[in-house]
């Protein structure tokens, strides 16, 4: 079983040189720490800027410099900085080739819903909308189940979408799945975990062909 910058670390896998990436809040951010040496990545944040890199160390951080989420951050040579409303463009344009989101819940048909619980307050989507709409791939990073032990891969979303049949594959700290015509399917799993513990886990429709490997850290 993972822990959160295991999941980070696996998800920096997908990134490929010459990505234009937007990482979501939560675990997604955290793979900014892990790009694979030899590849150039720009990492882009809503909030208006190109050029993100990992995060400061304690005693280093400048409260000017943040993230979407309002994290501190670093940057790297040729950072620029701009309005959201230029960030925004950018996303719409289909100009980030992956972005990389929490969620709260996925169904098995790649729906997504990581903005709202009813009943909770919410400030308001931010730019969640925007980026499923409009990146060319999607990559969700998320326990599998919630609190209760309630799976999150789900025949269909419960809570409020997000975005329809937008995503792309899953990494959580037990597996990682693509999203088929047919339902989850199981590419790899956790060190440690068995397929069984993934059946259990995933309420959704999951296709499971031949064996499955194990993920390499």
């Amino acid at each position: 079983m993972l822990n959160k910058n295991q999941i980070a670390q696996r998800l920096a896998k997908e990134l490929k040189d010459g990505y234009y990436v937007n990482l979501g809040i939560g675990i997604p951010t955290l793979v900014a720490n892990y790009i694979p040496d030899g590849i150039k990545v720009v990492l882009q944040s809503e909030n208006g800027l190109l050029g993100m890199g990992p995060f400061p160390f304690e005693g280093e951080e400048d409260a000017d410099l943040i993230n979407a989420g309002k994290q501190t951050i670093t940057t790297i040579p040729g950072s620029s900085f701009f309005d959201s409303a230029m960030s925004f463009g950018m996303i719409r344009a289909g100009k980030v080739d992956l972005t990389i989101l929490g969620a709260m819940e996925v169904s098995e048909t790649g729906d997504i819903a990581n903005w709202k619980i009813p009943g909770k307050m919410v400030k308001g989507m931010g730019g969640a909308m925007d980026l499923v709409a409009s990146a060319k791939n999607i990559i969700v990073a998320m326990m599998h189940t919630n609190p209760k032990g309630e799976s999150k891969l789900l025949p269909s979303c419960m809570l409020p979408l997000t975005g329809i049949g937008c995503v792309k594959k899953i990494v959580t700290e037990l597996a990682v799945l693509e999203i088929t015509n047919e339902g989850f399917k199981l590419i790899e799993r956790a060190p440690g975990v068995s397929v069984e513990e993934i059946i259990t886990k995933t309420a959704g429709k999951l296709i499971i062909e031949g064996n499955i490997p194990e993920m390499e850290m």
